[in-house]
């Protein structure tokens, strides 16, 4: 039953997403560090199956996938698909995550930010998207301290990154959204990477840690290349006594969204969206 639950929700999202979405481009002028000059994203087709990837992006925006207002719970998530800083697995873990989001009445906000090999790039636009959604708030029926990110594989290395590097001045004031807080309320690291580049396969050094680190949740799979990222950020943040919730299966692999393949992909939303009624709406 809840395998054709996760197949029925996949193809309300098929229908979600011929429906154009609002595209926010985060920078006004020019993009801060960017070499190249502004244009759509270009789409990668070295590979031909089911996955829409971006192969490079110069000029970074959100879509925007605000919740019915029936459902809307007034919080929202900042959506970073993955692809190793390299290519964007733009549907499978972008806006097949936002119409999810949606049905749980959050709204969602997928990020386009900058690829390839632009990871400090990547975490400028990141940290504006945060301020652009605060910014929004009332446009989107939001509350501005209830704005979370999630990511997959780099996209979960660059949540991780947004949530722990939040007092870092990446980039110069552009506009009034920038005297805002780019902390968001919490982040959800899906099969995560990239988190445990120190020594002896350590937690990257960049990641220092403090008691302003937003409250995190990661799911990670033994057989998958990058799960002992998921082991190193978790013991981190223990040992520092900042809330973190780890769900580590036996198998599942990397890369598999929301698609129902395997266990791994059907267990991970459920949790995920447990714990977000947790954060936000606990039992009395």
């Amino acid at each position: 039953m809840k395998h054709l639950l996760i197949t029925i929700l996949l193809l309300f999202s098929t229908c979600c997403l011929s429906q154009k979405k609002e595209l926010i481009y985060l920078w006004p002028g020019k993009v801060p560090g960017e070499m190249k000059e502004k244009q759509p994203p270009v789409i990668d087709t070295a590979r031909r199956d089911d996955v829409l990837r971006y192969a490079e992006v110069t000029d970074p925006s959100i879509e925007a996938w605000p919740a019915d207002p029936k459902l809307n719970n007034g919080a929202a998530v900042i959506v970073c698909p993955g692809g190793g800083y390299r290519i964007l697995a733009w549907d499978k873990e972008g806006t097949e995550i936002a119409a999810w989001l949606n049905g749980l009445g959050y709204s969602a906000f997928v990020l386009q930010y900058r690829i390839p090999d632009k990871k400090e790039g990547a975490l400028q636009d990141a940290q504006r998207a945060l301020r652009v959604v605060k910014q929004s708030a009332l446009k989107y029926k939001i509350d501005p301290d209830k704005v979370g990110i999630m990511g997959f594989s780099a996209g979960g290395s660059l949540s991780a990154r947004t949530s722990i590097l939040f007092t870092k001045k990446t980039y110069p004031t552009v506009d009034a959204a920038d005297s805002l807080p780019c902390r968001p309320a919490f982040a959800m690291l899906i099969y995560p990477a990239y988190l445990d580049q120190g020594e002896n396969r350590s937690l990257t050094p960049e990641l220092q840690l403090t008691q302003e680190t937003p409250p995190i949740f990661i799911f990670q799979t033994a057989d998958d290349t990058y799960g002992n990222s998921a082991l190193v950020i978790t013991t981190a943040l223990r040992d520092a006594k900042l809330p973190v919730e780890l769900h580590y299966l036996a198998t599942g692999g990397h890369g598999y969204g929301l698609r129902p393949v395997n266990l791994a992909a059907i267990t991970w939303p459920q949790l995920a969206e447990t714990w977000l009624k947790n954060i936000f709406f606990p039992k009395k």
